[in-house]
C-alpha cells in the first residue's frame, strides 16, 4: 500500500522509500520499466505479505491498471485475467459468468499475481493452493521479454514458475482453470480441543473444506466445515470476529497475573458459542473480514505431524507467551508439483501463529518456528521466518532446477534485492 512517505505492508511492518514507483497502464509499459527503470524492480501486489519480498531502494512497480476479466470460456471453464486484479474483485466477475474458483483463502485483498508468487492457499485435504488452478501464465523477463508458458505445452515451465516470489519474472496475465459456479453450505461448531487433536485426519478429511482455529487458554477449537450443495442460499449471519478478538485482547490485559481466571473465563464463553449453520454463493462464504491489524507466522509441515506439532504449539504459547491472544489457524493443503511450492510432493497441514501488530512479534516467532522446523515445516513465502537460502534448499528437492530457471529468467539480477539475495542464495 502506499503513504505519502514510500511504501509499507499491510500490517505496517515492513516498509520501503523506492526511488521510483511505476504504475504501467501496459505490459509494453511494463517492459520499459523492467529494462531502464533503477534497480532492483520490485512488484508490489496488496501488501498483505508480511516478509519484505517488495521493498527495493530502487523502483517498487504496481500492476493496479494491469487488472480485470480478459477472456472467459463456458466449455472449458476457463478464465484469463490481469495479474493485478485482486480476488475480491474476480470473485464476482467470475460469478457473472458462470464461473467459480476451486478454493480460496479467507482473505480477498491480495492480487491474484501476489497470490500465486506465494502460494497463497485456502484449506481442503484434496484441493491444492491457487497455483495449482493455472492453466497458463504470462511474465516479463528481467530482460523485459514476454513469456508465455502453458500446462498443456510447458508443462516443466509452469511447475518451474508457479511460485516465483517475484524472482523469475513478473506475472501480467493468467488463465485459470475453475469450476461452475456453486453453493456452499457452511458449519461452525465447538468442541474440546483434545477431541480436535485426537481425530484430526477424519474431521479434517470428512468434508471439502475444514480448518479449526484454537484460541489461547480456551481448552477448544472453532471448527468450520464447508460443502458444496444444491440446498436455497439461507444467507450468512453477520461476523463478529473483530469484538471477539477486541474481549480477548481486554480478557488478556485485564488478567494478565491471573491466568487461570482468564482461561475460565474464555473456556466458558467458547462452550456457550453459537452453532453456525448457513448456505450461500461460494464467493460469500471462504473469506472473511480482517481489521485487526497482526503480524503473522506460518509453517507449512507434513500431515501426519500436524497435530503434535499444534499440541507443542499451545503448550509453548501458555506457558511462556501469555501475551499471545490471537488464535491459531490450522488447515490443509493437497500435495503439487510446483518445484517451490511449499506443498511440494507431500500433502500438508499448514499451521499459522498471529500476534499483534502493535507488539513485538519475534521472541514468540522465533520459539515457535524451532518447533515448526525440528518436525520439517516449510514456511510460508509470505509470512515472516527467518530461512535463508541455506536451510531452504534443504527443503525443496528441485531447488537447484529452480534457480538455473530463475538464471535464465533474470540473469541480470533485474528483480534480485538483498534480502532476494539471500533468501535464494543469488550471488
Amino acid at each position: 500500500m502506499a503513504s505519502a512517505s514510500g511504501w509499507t505492508n499491510w500490517s505496517g511492518y515492513i516498509s520501503a522509500e523506492p526511488a521510483q514507483r511505476a504504475s504501467p497502464g501496459s505490459v509494453e509499459e511494463l517492459q520499459a520499466v523492467v529494462r531502464s527503470a533503477p534497480g532492483p524492480v520490485r512488484v508490489a501486489g496488496s501488501g498483505h505479505s508480511f516478509t519484505p519480498l517488495v521493498p527495493s531502494a530502487g523502483t517498487i512497480v504496481s500492476l493496479q491498471k494491469l487488472e480485470g476479466l480478459k477472456s472467459h470460456d463456458p466449455k472449458t471453464l476457463q478464465a484469463t485475467v490481469g495479474a493485478g486484479t485482486t480476488l475480491g474483485k474476480l470473485t464476482p466477475m467470475l460469478q457473472g459468468v458462470g464461473q467459480a474458483l476451486a478454493n480460496m483463502g479467507d482473505i480477498d485483498k491480495q492480487t491474484i499475481g501476489g497470490s500465486l508468487g506465494t502460494a497463497t492457499h485456502g484449506t481442503g485435504s484434496r484441493l491444492g493452493a491457487y497455483h495449482t488452478l493455472v492453466e497458463r501464465v504470462e511474465l516479463v523477463d528481467g530482460r523485459g521479454g514476454q513469456r508465455s508458458y502453458s500446462k498443456a505445452v510447458h508443462g516443466d515451465m509452469l511447475e518451474a514458475t508457479g511460485v516465483t516470489l517475484g524472482a523469475f519474472g513478473i506475472i501480467t496475465e493468467v488463465t485459470l482453470n475453475n469450476l461452475p459456479a456453486y453453493r456452499m453450505r457452511k458449519r461452525r461448531w465447538v468442541l474440546p480441543i483434545e477431541d480436535m487433536l485426537a481425530n484430526f485426519h477424519d474431521m479434517m478429511t470428512a468434508h471439502r473444506s475444514a480448518e479449526f482455529y484454537f484460541i489461547p487458554f480456551s481448552g477448544h477449537a472453532m471448527f468450520l466445515a464447508s460443502d458444496i450443495t444444491d440446498e436455497p442460499i439461507t444467507h450468512r449471519p453477520p461476523e463478529d470476529d473483530e469484538e471477539g478478538l477486541a474481549t480477548l485482547k481486554m480478557l488478556r490485559n485485564m488478567l494478565k497475573w491471573f491466568p487461570w481466571a482468564r482461561r475460565a473465563l474464555i473456556c466458558n464463553a467458547m462452550r456457550k458459542l453459537p452453532r453456525e449453520d448457513y448456505v450461500e454463493d461460494w464467493l460469500k462464504v471462504y473469506t472473511s473480514d480482517r481489521r485487526t491489524r497482526f503480524n503473522e507466522m506460518e509453517y507449512h509441515l507434513p500431515i501426519e505431524e500436524g497435530p503434535k506439532v499444534l499440541a507443542e504449539i499451545i503448550q509453548l504459547t501458555e506457558d511462556l507467551f501469555p501475551d499471545v491472544y490471537f488464535p491459531m489457524e490450522v488447515r490443509t493443503v493437497a500435495a503439487d508439483n510446483f518445484w517451490l511450492s511449499p506443498f511440494y510432493k507431500r500433502p500438508t497441514c499448514s499451521i499459522a501463529i498471529h500476534h499483534d501488530a502493535s507488539e513485538d512479534p519475534l521472541h514468540y516467532q522465533k520459539a515457535a518456528e524451532s518447533i515448526f522446523r525440528r518436525h520439517g515445516g516449510r514456511p510460508h513465502w509470505g509470512k515472516m521466518h527467518n530461512l535463508s537460502a541455506v536451510e531452504l534448499s534443504k527443503l525443496y528437492p528441485r531447488w537447484k532446477d529452480a534457480m538455473e530457471v530463475r538464471r535464465d529468467l533474470d540473469p541480470d539480477n533485474r528483480f534480485v534485492t538483498p534480502y532476494i539475495a539471500k533468501l535464494l542464495g543469488v550471488e
